[in-house]
């Protein structure tokens, strides 16, 4: 839990430990500075997620209009393929029975990292939050507005490799924005633009 507190930040609370402070030591600029440096990270964060979302949007009303119900496109031979499916799971089909249950946790997540973003000062953490964002709602889109119904939507798939899963853009952003806070976590770089030793 406490790791968990740490890596996401708590509400911004005067005097709280005395973190801020210490925070804008490391930022060398003082309170004045930090509020520009923050809505950079921000803007960042609401750009690439902007980006993700677009294409991921994009890219299923296309596929929908000129690959559904169409026999698939060979990209690379047998390796790759354009295929049109819906999936009522997780990212790469996973899960059918729990769409809701999928949908809620899509929610939670933009609300996790809604929060995390008032603490924001690393350009990484922004890059992968973004993607996460940008992922989760594109999947999200899909849960509440297509059929067969509200919440329970069956979300638009459409990359098919070979032996694989099918999945979508919003999954493949999803798993970058995944991998790179695993990376930054090991490096010990935390979303305020702090590094930690463990």
């Amino acid at each position: 839990m406490a790791e968990a507190e740490r890596i996401i930040g708590t509400p911004d609370t005067p005097g709280a430990g005395g973190a801020e402070p210490e925070q804008s030591g490391v930022e060398g600029a003082g309170a004045p500075a930090e509020g520009p440096r923050g809505r950079r990270r921000i803007a960042v964060l609401f750009t690439v997620a902007a980006l993700a979302y677009a294409l991921d949007l994009v890219s299923k009303l296309i596929v929908v209009a000129k690959l559904e119900h169409h026999a698939p496109i060979q990209i690379i031979g047998d390796w790759l393929r354009l295929e049109a499916i819906r999936n009522a799971g997780a990212a790469f089909g996973f899960g059918e029975a729990f769409t809701i249950i999928f949908t809620v946790i899509a929610a939670a997540v933009i609300v996790v990292i809604a929060r995390l973003a008032r603490k924001l000062y690393s350009l990484p953490w922004a890059i992968a939050l973004g993607l996460l964002l940008g992922g989760a709602l594109g999947n999200l889109t899909d849960r509440i507005f297509r059929s067969p119904g509200i919440f329970e939507g069956a979300v638009v798939d459409f990359i098919a490799p070979k032996h694989f899963a099918v999945f979508n853009l919003a999954d493949s952003a999803i798993v970058c924005g995944g991998i790179l806070i695993v990376l930054l976590s090991f490096r010990g770089l935390d979303p305020d633009g702090t590094v930690h030793k463990d």
